[in-house]
């Protein structure tokens, strides 16, 4: 093998370093996956087929779009959540038995109800997104009038800022983290930045533990494949999970009597170490690691162009929600001019601790 190449797997051909491989050698994986996405999806559909709902039929054909479309399965099921939600609702609160019968009125009533109901407001606008793009396919369907959309709702979305976690309570955290598997997630999730779901569904031949680096296929949010590095210490910690774990398991990090972790498992055992790290308090969960290898990258210099790939954003302007939080340039302006007021030199000494 050339030195620029780098073998992960025995049954795929060799990687050139940059570049994702072919596809072949995963097509039995897709194919797998694809079942059991026809599987889920059937699972969803059967959901309106054993309910009286209001056009279950045409909630039945919508989410058969949405596979036909390759939506992942959550996407679907999300939708069907909402769908289902607002179907219910029309029928019971406003007696509606034909979707031709819904008009912009149903649409503002459902969201006023779900308000009430103390749902956040980015739960409420995204059940919203949902009920739109449904409605958008039955007025291209002829089935509703097409001015139930004409001024869509906007919900307005808090913009809040990242929450990572401050460098001396890192250090705290991780000095609870004895066991090796955990140490290697959460070391691995704070060093690479990547979602908790690509770290679980992670396999050892996506692994470079040689050149520090792994090899993401498909990202579970975005769906676009990249590559992402480790540090020295989470190349240790993974190592030495690497060596402990059970070589027949299929998935990375596996958990008691079960081939692959479960997101919930991986949250309590998060949480179980913030409690003896004294840090429960804080609110933090395991999403804060990666906003927190986020902030100190950029704390450390590194551009945002450099960083939004990492993160596997498609969008610049969302990598610079962390720019907000860790602007240093603004944050070092500010103590320059505030020191200039405190001395009196920009229109008269007024500083009160002493």
């Amino acid at each position: 093998m050339s030195p620029g190449c780098i073998s992960l797997d025995s049954e795929c051909p060799p990687i050139r370093s940059g570049h994702l491989p072919a596809v072949p050698c995963r097509i039995s994986q897709t194919a797998l996956h694809q079942a059991e996405n026809r599987e889920y999806l059937d699972k969803q559909i059967n959901l309106f087929r054993q309910s009286e709902l209001p056009g279950k039929e045409h909630a039945e054909q919508y989410l058969s779009h949405l596979y036909r479309k390759n939506c992942r399965s959550g996407t679907i099921e999300s939708n069907q959540i909402s769908i289902r939600l607002f179907l219910r609702f029309i029928q019971d609160r406003q007696g509606i038995i034909h979707l031709a019968q819904v008009s912009r009125r149903s649409i503002e009533a459902f969201v006023e109800y779900e308000q009430d109901r103390g749902l956040k407001p980015m739960t409420v606008s995204g059940r919203l997104i949902s009920i739109h793009a449904f409605l958008r396919f039955l007025v291209e369907g002829e089935v509703i009038d097409p001015n139930v959309l004409r001024k869509k709702i906007r919900i307005k979305v808090p913009e809040a800022l990242p929450k990572a976690i401050e460098p001396e309570n890192i250090k705290v955290l991780f000095a609870v983290i004895d066991h090796v598997r955990d140490r290697a997630i959460f070391l691995m999730l704070l060093r690479t930045g990547m979602r908790i779901g690509e770290l679980l569904d992670l396999k050892i031949p996506e692994v470079n533990l040689k050149e520090k680096k792994v090899i993401i296929y498909e990202a579970q949010k975005t769906r676009v494949g990249r590559v992402v590095y480790f540090s020295d210490d989470a190349k240790e910690a993974l190592g030495s999970w690497l060596k402990a774990r059970d070589p027949k398991k299929e998935f990375v990090f596996y958990g008691q009597g079960r081939n692959r972790l479960g997101y919930t498992g991986a949250q309590l055992r998060f949480e179980k170490y913030n409690e003896a790290a004294g840090l429960s308090a804080k609110g933090y969960t395991i999403h804060c690691l990666r906003h927190t290898f986020a902030s100190e990258l950029l704390n450390a210099g590194m551009r945002l162009e450099c960083l939004q790939p990492l993160l596997g954003h498609t969008s610049l302007e969302v990598t610079r929600r962390y720019a907000r939080l860790t602007d240093r340039t603004r944050e070092e302006e500010y103590f320059r001019a505030m020191a200039i007021i405190e001395k009196g030199a920009a229109g008269g000494h007024y500083r009160f601790d002493h």
